[in-house]
């Protein structure tokens, strides 16, 4: 395969971290890899595959240059992706001179809110970080990093305000088993991302409950009127919900075995409290902490969404599930 001539820099060493890695460097010829965890970080560069997430993902040595020192990593890349959890960035960034982000492109393939600001990741990188927001990109599905380790045909969208970077980013992703579609509405694409995890754990806990595929379908369903709603309310773009990184990753994550908010909705379901089913998982559900957010924007822009304050009620009120969740079927249709 033709090398491309961008350097890329990825931040994260979990699932997507790992898989993103894996995409750049196959297409480019190479990768620079930042890892938190200097035991994972050495373990790669001693035997080429990450051991913690998707460990049966092997590297050419040639391939990828493992840091953990942040700034050494991004300071040649041209494109800086960030692929750790939501809740992490700000601790993560802290080490990074925020004018050396300010000179690159910065893509966010995270699916979550900035906890204390209460804001999307793109919005942070913008208002707080002030990287110019024509640098900005969005990285999302419908896309689970498992099936890119198995390099079974999979598609992202890349959304920009300039076409041209999106463009660019997107070629850089490019595979047999990765493909790439455009999108100008940069911060809608970033609020679905965040909602379909909300739903994800909503039907992840009706699944935990013995509901069956005829109700998951419904609930599927209301979930994407529910979320055309509130993207009509933020969006500062025309979204045809119906496009992949909508509906598709809405459905995705709502249905896949691989979805963590599932598996966290699931385990609440069974009878789990909110406390005990974190503390079982091993990867965060980012659905958790967007919760609070999106309950707060749909008060406040006053949008129906009756699936979203049910999963806040059982969250973070202290709701049984089981009730909840009833109540809430009775609503749906």
């Amino acid at each position: 395969m033709e090398q491309k001539s961008h350097s890329v820099a990825v931040i994260g060493g979990g699932s997507f971290g790992t898989a993103l890695t894996k995409i750049f460097s196959d297409t480019l010829g190479h990768c620079a890899w930042w890892m938190h965890n200097s035991e994972s970080a050495m373990h790669v560069m001693r035997y080429h595959h990450n051991p913690r997430y998707l460990s049966s993902v092997g590297f050419k040595p040639e391939a990828i240059s493992v840091f953990t020192d942040i700034e050494a990593c991004v300071a040649e890349a041209d494109i800086v992706v960030l692929a750790v959890p939501s809740a992490f960035v700000k601790e993560v960034l802290a080490d990074l001179d925020p004018a050396l982000l300010r000179k690159k492109i910065v893509a966010t393939a995270i699916k979550g809110i900035i906890p204390d600001e209460n804001m999307i990741v793109g919005r942070y990188l913008n208002e707080i970080l002030e990287v110019p927001e024509e640098q900005i990109v969005v990285i999302t599905g419908p896309c689970h990093a498992e099936e890119i380790a198995l390099e079974r045909l999979s598609y992202l969208t890349v959304a920009a305000r300039e076409k041209s970077v999106a463009k660019m980013v997107a070629q850089c992703m490019e595979s047999h088993y990765m493909k790439c579609t455009l999108s100008d509405d940069l911060y809608g694409t970033e609020y679905a991302a965040v909602l379909k995890n909300i739903y994800a754990i909503a039907a992840g806990m009706y699944h935990g409950l013995g509901y069956g595929d005829n109700f998951q379908a419904v609930l599927m369903s209301n979930a994407a009127r529910e979320m055309n709603r509130f993207m009509k309310a933020v969006s500062d773009t025309k979204v045809n919900i119906n496009k992949s990184a909508y509906l598709g990753d809405l459905l995705v994550t709502g249905y896949s075995q691989f979805s963590r908010n599932r598996m966290l909705g699931n385990m609440l379901g069974k009878g789990y409290t909110v406390k005990s089913a974190k503390a079982e998982m091993t990867m965060v559900a980012e659905g958790y902490y967007a919760v609070p957010l999106v309950h707060k924007l749909r008060r406040k822009r006053e949008v129906k969404m009756p699936i979203v304050k049910a999963v806040h009620a059982v969250l973070y009120d202290g709701k049984s599930a089981k009730k909840e969740m009833a109540k809430l079927a009775q609503k749906l249709g």
